[in-house]
């Protein structure tokens, strides 16, 4: 009798086939298990940027993403991957030795989602510079994505 016909290489067969099925079940689960992103288009200075923000448990560890050396846009996205219980943005002008607070926006649920708008979660916002009469738009969204 060969040893690849015994009823112990069956069943070990059978197990082993029926882990791997298990297995490749869940990593197609987590792998299409959807998490939110915050999605900031950001226009400055003739120049746009878009920025992604994902959530967070610790506020203190996001920082100001630069904006031309002018403003500094930052959005918090507090939750985790599975639930975001708030969003807050906060934009800055640059002065010379220090950032003023121009902006902030805090935003829980139920959250505003519209996947054919850019700003469905905030709207288009329009902020200008103490100074030089300097403008900001941003728009944000908050989306479901697969990472």
């Amino acid at each position: 009798m060969d040893l690849n016909e015994t009823p112990v290489n069956c069943h070990l067969r059978k197990l082993l086939a029926g882990m791997a099925i298990v297995l490749a079940m869940c990593l197609q689960s987590t792998a299409s298990a959807a998490s939110p992103l915050l999605r900031c288009e950001i226009s400055q200075g003739g120049e746009a940027y878009t920025v992604d923000f994902l959530p967070r448990t610790d506020p203190y560890t996001v920082e100001a993403k630069n904006i031309n050396g002018k403003f500094r846009f930052k959005a918090i996205v507090l939750g985790n991957e599975k639930l975001v219980e708030s969003v807050k943005i906060y934009t800055y002008y640059q002065e010379q030795h220090q950032m003023v607070l121009l902006h902030e926006a805090r935003y829980i649920p139920p959250f505003s989602q519209s996947p054919s708008s850019p700003a469905a979660l905030t709207g288009i916002n329009y902020l200008y510079s103490p100074r030089l009469e300097e403008e900001l738009q941003y728009g944000c969204a908050l989306l479901e994505v697969d990472l």
